[in-house]
């Protein structure tokens, strides 16, 4: 199998059955789901979990996909969606989130309080909450840029783009996402007014 297969070639391979091209779809990708799974629920454990089943979601479901949208942002929906699933499943056993809650971090000795902790985590919520809320035009770039840290180039071919629509989304996206926040008080009102950097953006997510 070549190395330099693109996303389109290595799915139309898998769907036929290729198991080693959807290794290699997994591989390519398993970064940026784990990452965007992480953002989502705050734990590793089941960051792991969403990861492995938006991936068995993508294997099950390659028959139907008819390849509209780029792969990326297909397995970027399987993966909020198998996120979003868990945290109900969790809601609906565990009742309410509270500072008990196996998922939220263990204080260390004279680390953060409990009341640090819980508005670190509201303003995480708040943070994907504004993320989920741009159009999804705006949004996959960001976090493909933001998150996975994929260069202009390599955002424009996952996604059928040109570099300059990338680059002109991305800017759109981050404007939009810096006034969703700043209405949220999200953001502190001194960080530059033209851009939201990508250290802010993983500080709040991690």
């Amino acid at each position: 199998m070549q190395a330099t297969m693109d996303d389109r070639q290595l799915v139309t391979l898998a769907r036929e059955g290729d198991q080693d091209a959807f290794t290699r779809l997994v591989e390519r990708h398993q970064k940026m789901v784990y990452n965007l799974a992480l953002g989502k629920t705050g734990s590793h454990h089941d960051a792991e979990e969403v990861t492995q089943t938006a991936f068995f979601k993508a294997w099950q479901g390659l028959p139907s996909f008819q390849g509209k949208a780029a792969f990326s942002s297909w397995l970027y929906r399987l993966t909020v969606n198998a996120a979003i699933d868990l945290l109900r499943q969790r809601k609906k056993h565990q009742g309410a989130l509270s500072l008990d809650d196996p998922d939220l971090p263990v204080v260390p000795d004279r680390g953060p309080s409990p009341e640090e902790l819980s508005e670190e985590h509201e303003r995480r919520q708040l943070l994907w909450q504004a993320i989920e809320s741009l159009p999804e035009p705006h949004r996959i770039p960001l976090l493909l840029r933001e998150i996975e840290g994929l260069s202009y180039r390599e955002i424009a071919q996952a996604l059928d783009l040109e570099e300059g629509t990338v680059k002109s989304r991305l800017a759109r996206a981050r404007l939009l996402l810096r006034k969703l926040l700043l209405q949220k008080g999200n953001l502190p009102t001194g960080s530059p007014s033209n851009q939201l950097g990508r250290k802010d953006l993983l500080i709040k997510v991690k």
